[in-house]
């Protein structure tokens, strides 16, 4: 269930489903998925669904992960250097992130789970991934720090400021924000007027932005 064809097959219901960027597309294909599952459930990692990894916790789909790499990428318009993660999780989404921009800031607040993402991003020699254990809701809080993209895989209730403030001139938050019913947003920075600009994209199902942490 981990071969090259059952990852094509995949690859083309991503397709089918819209994803358009060949660059996103050919590092879900290089990836290995079921890396990022316990053994007991790696034979479906090749599925387009979402899997339970503990901790009330689930692996996104790789259609949400390929929509939303290639949202953030599409509306940069460019190279992104400085890219915060809100939610570690598996470590899935933030290992495609990491082949395709310069540096990754991610957050969780679950220990358990950064501790299984940090042993998979050395697996995969990504150097290019900065953890903390934190409540993502603060983002990556230090002064002057901007980001020129920010992806959350976690969905509160209303998008906390502490984000928008942390993007840079013309940055780039994707994030999904509801309770019982939530859309996936794009909102972008503008770098001349300083003002968010907000575009509400697809009904989507994520689990909460909790506050706090948990060890």
């Amino acid at each position: 269930m981990t071969s090259q064809r059952t990852r094509e097959r995949l690859i083309q219901r991503l397709m089918d489903r819209g994803v358009t960027n060949l660059q996103v597309l050919d590092v879900i294909r290089n990836t290995p998925r079921h890396l990022f599952l316990d053994e007991a459930l790696s034979h479906r990692a090749y599925e387009d669904s979402s899997l339970p990894i503990g901790h009330g916790q689930t692996l996104s789909q790789p259609y949400i992960v390929a929509r939303m790499t290639e949202i953030l990428l599409g509306a940069a318009g460019g190279k992104l250097q400085r890219v915060l993660e809100v939610g570690t999780g598996s470590g899935y989404q933030t290992s495609i992130l990491a082949q395709l921009v310069g540096e990754v800031y991610s957050v969780e607040r679950i220990k358990p789970l950064q501790d299984k993402a940090r042993e998979r991003f050395r697996q995969l020699g990504l150097r290019n991934v900065h953890l903390r254990h934190a409540d993502g809701g603060f983002g990556w809080p230090e002064p002057g720090t901007k980001f020129d993209g920010i992806l959350s895989t976690a969905a509160p209730r209303f998008v906390p400021s502490e984000l928008t403030d942390q993007l840079a001139p013309n940055g780039v938050l994707v994030i999904p924000v509801g309770d019982q019913q939530q859309d996936l947003q794009l909102i972008i920075r503008d770098g001349d007027s300083d003002k968010l600009f907000t575009q509400k994209l697809e009904a989507v199902k994520f689990v909460p932005l909790l506050s706090g942490t948990s060890r």
